[in-house]
């Protein structure tokens, strides 16, 4: 477990980051692993929830293989605190889904945008522009723009 500093912000885990730290080929690679290297170093506490750890499983597991799903397991998420969805929050996000009719914002980033309103944590570690359009800082703004995940 590692020492978390005081007055550090949390910093919220996007699966776009996630994936871009296993993917040696992926263009945002090289920033987000500087980036994860400087979180940790920072001692920002790092939070990311259940349903953006499925869409991560599932995008890894399809794309890279069972093998960068164990490196996410055992080598990544030991330091990502996970919380869990539950019926409140999973309604909420849906009742914002359906609300906002956007078909390019997903049910995963409707809770991600809403538990981080709910927490207080203005910036997440993601290579996806929606969180910058909902009025969050992103860690790592993308020069070429959104790198979407699904």
């Amino acid at each position: 477990m590692r020492t978390l500093k005081r007055g550090v912000e949390p910093v919220f885990v996007d699966t776009s980051a996630l994936y871009a730290l296993l993917d040696r080929d992926d263009h945002n690679h090289a920033n987000a692993s500087k980036s994860w290297a400087r979180l940790l170093e920072r001692g920002h506490p790092l939070l990311t929830h259940n349903y953006a750890l499925v869409e991560a499983f599932a995008l890894v597991q399809r794309r890279l293989g069972v093998e960068a799903v164990r490196v996410l397991q055992q080598d990544l998420l030991p330091v990502v605190e996970i919380l869990w969805v539950d019926q409140a929050l999973h309604q909420g996000a849906v009742e914002a889904l359906l609300a906002l009719g956007s078909r390019s914002v997903s049910l995963v980033d409707r809770v991600s945008f809403l538990l981080m309103r709910q927490r207080r944590i203005g910036t997440a570690f993601a290579f996806d522009d929606d969180f910058q359009q909902e009025g969050f800082k992103i860690l790592n703004a993308s020069p070429r723009g959104s790198s979407r995940t699904g």
